[in-house]
């Protein structure tokens, strides 16, 4: 067997799990938003049938039976406290599984930490984590992979959010409302000029009145917030109903909010900024400006706890009780200050720790040696880059096949559909029929079209990452120490979750995705070994038959 075919065998290990008779499945489904879950006015819109439909699919792949069907139906990713995923676990922990098969990783989390939390609790119940649409699974290389591609789910989560605080950011400085209304006023749709509906806000009346008196006699300085609030409970002040939940008494804490609230003197505050707002003011800049002042004086001093910054703070913990380290300043008799980390453990009494404090400028020093060991020499750079390309390579081309009879499948579905409507204007069929036929059509081709983007534009944000990850390795040290500790504490929370430091000064570290794979000895030893062998068979090919090898191509590529 030559080394590519070797290789190659690898490869068809590494993005197919061996399947073997009589195993057991579950397959979990997920939508984020309530909208999905009723796409289309079914009962579980297009999405949960669709991801069904390719679960099953997997599961006939692996010759494996699905048990039992978890569907989290409008829950985000960004919490792993799904109430469907936690039954799950629980299921697995209690019932032979061996495969938990999920449409894509990004159904289960969308942060590396929680996906590090559920794939390890289906590890320790035996199950094996499989996707429908990626080439995942739990060889050394898929679990770089899966982890490459929980970064790039998380990064997608984080940018959708920066998008949404985008667009509230422009609407608040429009003089927009961007939260529900507060009290004293009412979210209402009105219609346009071309019946489109605007969503806006105008006065309650009935309560607004209430909101008024209680500004005016706060503002006179002879009221307290607690007085205050039980005046308002007994002149009636309710929050307005909602469906969720009746209209009840005005809380305390929601009148002290009220007071502080700008919206009342026709403002709108978002993320820190305070814009003109579109709405009607209820009180008067001078009142709700004397309120304030009111408030400041009822505000007790209390004494700041002091906050001491450091780049390596909140990142490096006690290598003997795992306690994270604080940042401590000590003054001599002579009124010079040393900085030093000490144990929170041992500092609160908890654990029995023994761990002296340190200076900080020692566990610094201890810390850029170790970035040494982190920095990547460029043959292994190169070596590692080469034959994770190849391999991502070597997954695109198989893919291909498939991608060429998805956009066969979806141009056939496209035809069904124009001729579905022929033949209804034609009275061939009835309009139930066209609208069942439909449904089925739509659901299949958002699958279609979500396997092919998905193809595409995984792996090819995948490969960016992995690129800049080997970059970050290649340079480390040298990034390292020229950093000012600004840079410093985002390169350590970049690299590692966490930095121990034991008592003999030796420094252990957490790595996260995907470094905690590509710092592996193991790794750079495997990769080292192919690019010698690459290169070895490809000049060998060149003195035969003039061909270059696959592999040789990447290592010419990328040196």
């Amino acid at each position: 067997m030559t080394i590519i075919d070797a290789d190659r065998t690898a490869i068809e290990s590494l993005v197919a799990p061996t399947p073997f008779p009589g195993s057991f499945a579950v397959s979990y489904l997920r939508v984020s938003t309530k909208q999905q879950a009723e796409k289309g006015g079914q009962a579980e819109g297009f999405s949960i049938p669709a991801q069904r439909e390719a679960n099953q699919r997997k599961a006939d792949q692996l010759v494996a039976t699905i048990i039992e069907e978890f569907v989290d139906a409008g829950e985000f990713a960004r919490k792993a406290d799904r109430p469907e995923l936690m039954r799950m676990i629980q299921y697995v922990a209690k019932h032979k599984t061996n495969y938990c098969i999920v449409h894509k990783v990004d159904r289960l989390a969308r942060n590396r930490a929680d996906d590090v939390t559920i794939h390890l609790a289906l590890k320790d119940a035996g199950v094996t984590l499989v996707s429908a649409t990626e080439n995942i699974d739990e060889t050394p290389s898929g679990m770089l992979l899966h982890g490459i591609m929980s970064s790039i789910a998380e990064f997608y989560s984080r940018n959708l959010a920066t998008e949404v605080v985008k667009g509230l950011s422009q609407k608040a400085a429009q003089g927009g409302t961007v939260t529900k209304a507060p009290i004293g006023y009412r979210n209402v749709g009105v219609r346009d000029e071309f019946g489109r509906e605007v969503r806006t806000v105008e006065i309650d009346e009935e309560r607004a009145r209430l909101v008024r008196w209680a500004f005016q006699v706060f503002a006179s300085g002879d009221w307290t917030t607690s007085q205050l609030h039980q005046e308002l409970v007994a002149r009636g002040l309710t929050t307005a109903a909602s469906p969720r939940r009746p209209s009840r008494p005005i809380a305390k804490l929601s009148v002290h909010r009220m007071l502080k609230n700008p919206y009342y003197k026709g403002s709108v505050r978002y993320q820190g900024v305070t814009y003109a707002g579109a709405h009607e003011a209820i009180v008067s800049n001078e009142v709700g400006d004397q309120v304030q002042t009111v408030l400041g004086t009822h505000r007790s001093a209390a004494d700041a706890t002091q906050v001491h910054e450091h780049s390596s703070k909140g990142t490096v913990f006690c290598g003997q009780c795992g306690s994270r380290l604080l940042v401590c300043n000590a003054k001599s008799s002579q009124g010079t200050i040393y900085p030093y980390f000490v144990c929170a453990g041992r500092h609160g009494g908890r654990g029995g720790c023994t761990r002296q404090a340190m200076l900080i400028e020692q566990v610094e020093r201890l810390i850029e040696r170790f970035y040494d060991k982190v920095q990547i020499d460029p043959e292994t750079i190169e070596a590692v880059s080469a034959m994770l390309h190849a391999r991502f390579d070597e997954m695109m081309a198989e893919g291909a096949a498939e991608l060429a009879a998805l956009a066969s499948r979806r141009t056939q579905l496209e035809g069904e559909q124009h001729k579905l409507l022929q033949a209804h204007y034609a009275g061939a069929i009835t309009l139930d029929l066209l609208k069942e036929e439909q449904d089925r059509i739509t659901a299949s081709l958002e699958t279609i079209e979500h396997r092919i983007s998905a193809h595409h534009g995984h792996y090819a944000a995948a490969r960016e990452n992995l690129d800049d990850s080997l970059k970050l390795l290649s340079n480390a040290a040298d990034i390292y120490e020229h950093a000012d500790d600004a840079n410093r504490r985002l390169i350590n929370q970049a690299l590692f979750k966490a930095i121990y430091i034991d008592e003999d000064n030796d420094v252990r570290v957490g790595y996260r995705n995907p470094y905690d794979g590509l710092s592996l000895s193991g790794l750079h030893a495997d990769a080292l070994s192919w690019a010698a062998e690459a290169k070895k068979m490809g000049q060998a090919r060149t003195a035969t038959k003039g061909g270059p090898l696959v592999a040789s191509s990447h290592l010419t590529r990328l040196g």
